[in-house]
C-alpha cells in the first residue's frame, strides 16, 4: 500500500482466492521439525490424500511443495510436442511450458481443445474451476476429453486448485492413463505458507514424478498438516458451508452497488466492468487489495473477506463507489 498512503490500516487482502477459514493446525513437537522426515510419515500423508480425493491407492499421489511447483514439473514429466490451454487461465500452467520450450496455444472454446487433443502429442490443460473467471464444468464432459485424448496419444492435465469447495473433481476417475490432476492444498485449508500440493496420476506416471522430485520433497509441518486435515471431512463440510454463504454475502454486495460479476466458485468472484481499473484503485484507498489484470482491463477479482471488519470495509467502499458513479455507465 506504499502508493496509497491514506488508506486505512490494516489493509486487507483479498486479491488471492484462498480460504478466510484457516485450518486449526495442531503444530508438531520441534524434535519433528529437527530431523528428516520418515518414509512412513510421507506414506501416511499419501494415504490421507487418496482418501480425500476418492482415489484407490496412495501409490497414485505425488506430494510437493505446492501445486505450483508440481506445474513446473509438468514438462519434465509429460512428453510433449504442443500444449493446449482452455483460457483465459491461470498464467503460471503458460509459463512453465514456455521456458521448456513447448508451443503454447490458448483457445476458448471447449471444442477446440477437443479438437486439439486429437493431435498426438498434445498436452490439454484445464483449470476446473477456471481461474479467475469461476467457470465450472461438468466432470463428465472432462471424462470424454480423458478418453479422447488416450485414444489419440494426447494427455489431459486438471488443475483443481479450487475443487474442494465446489465437489465437482475428475480424481475419481484414475487411474486414466491420459490424465494427471492437480490439487491445493493451502487454498483450500487456508494456510498456503505450508506450502503443499498434490498431483494425482496412475500409479507408473505418479511413480515417475516421485522420481524426479527427489527425496524428502515435502517438509515435516507439511506432513503434519496434511495428514491431520485430509482426514477431517468434519472441518471441510463446515468450511465449504461458510464459504459458500459468504459468497452468497459478496455477490449481494456487488449487485447491491451495480457491478456485474461472474464464476461459479465459492471463494472468489469476477468482477466485469469497463472501469475495473478504477475500481481497483478505489478499492486501494481503503485498504482493500484486489486482483486487477493487465492483460483483461475490463475484470477484477474479489476474494472473500477474513473478517467482520473487512466485510465492514468492504460494504463502505461499494457504498461510496455506488455513490461516486450513480447514473455512470455501467
Amino acid at each position: 500500500m506504499v502508493h496509497f498512503p491514506t488508506a486505512p490500516q490494516p489493509y486487507y487482502d483479498l486479491s488471492t482466492g484462498i480460504s478466510p477459514y484457516p485450518y486449526p493446525l495442531r503444530m508438531p513437537e520441534v524434535s519433528v521439525l529437527a530431523r528428516l522426515p520418515e518414509e512412513e510419515e510421507e506414506a501416511d500423508l499419501q494415504a490421507a490424500a487418496a482418501f480425500a480425493y476418492g482415489l484407490t491407492h496412495p501409490d497414485m499421489v505425488v506430494a510437493g511443495a505446492g501445486s505450483q511447483s508440481l506445474i513446473a514439473l509438468l514438462p519434465r514429466l509429460l512428453p510433449a510436442q504442443r500444449v493446449c490451454l482452455l483460457g483465459p487461465t491461470y498464467s503460471g500452467h503458460a509459463q512453465a511450458w514456455y521456458l521448456q520450450g513447448v508451443p503454447v496455444q490458448q483457445v476458448t472454446d471447449p471444442s477446440a481443445l477437443e479438437h486439439a487433443a486429437e493431435q498426438p502429442g498434445t498436452v490439454c490443460v484445464v483449470c476446473n474451476p477456471n481461474n479467475p473467471d469461476g467457470r465450472l464444468i461438468a466432470s463428465e464432459w472432462m471424462h470424454r476429453l480423458a478418453d479422447r485424448c488416450a485414444e489419440h496419444g494426447s494427455f489431459l492435465v486438471v488443475d483443481e486448485a479450487f475443487a474442494d469447495f465446489e465437489q465437482e473433481s475428475i480424481a475419481p476417475l484414475l487411474p486414466h492413463p491420459a490424465l494427471g490432476v492437480l490439487r491445493s492444498f493451502g487454498k483450500t485449508y487456508g494456510l498456503p505458507g505450508v506450502r503443499l500440493g498434490f498431483l494425482l496420476a496412475n500409479p507408473e506416471r505418479a511413480a515417475q514424478a516421485r522420481a524426479l522430485l527427489g527425496s524428502w520433497s515435502v517438509g515435516s509441518l507439511a506432513l503434519a498438516a496434511g495428514r491431520q486435515a485430509l482426514r477431517d471431512t468434519a472441518w471441510l463440510h463446515t468450511a465449504r458451508a461458510q464459504a459458500r454463504a459468504a459468497h452468497t454475502r459478496l455477490t449481494t454486495l456487488l449487485d447491491a452497488a451495480g457491478l456485474p460479476h461472474t464464476g461459479q466458485v465459492s471463494l472468489f468472484t469476477l468482477v466485469l466492468h469497463q472501469l475495473a481499473p478504477a475500481l481497483w484503485q478505489h478499492f486501494c484507498t481503503y485498504g482493500l487489495v484486489t486482483r486487477i489484470f493487465a492483460e483483461q482491463p475490463g475484470r477484477l477479482r474479489v476474494g472473500l473477506p477474513a473478517s467482520e471488519a473487512a466485510w465492514a470495509r468492504l460494504e463502505t467502499a461499494l457504498q461510496a463507489w455506488t455513490a461516486l458513479h450513480a447514473g455512470g455507465a455501467p
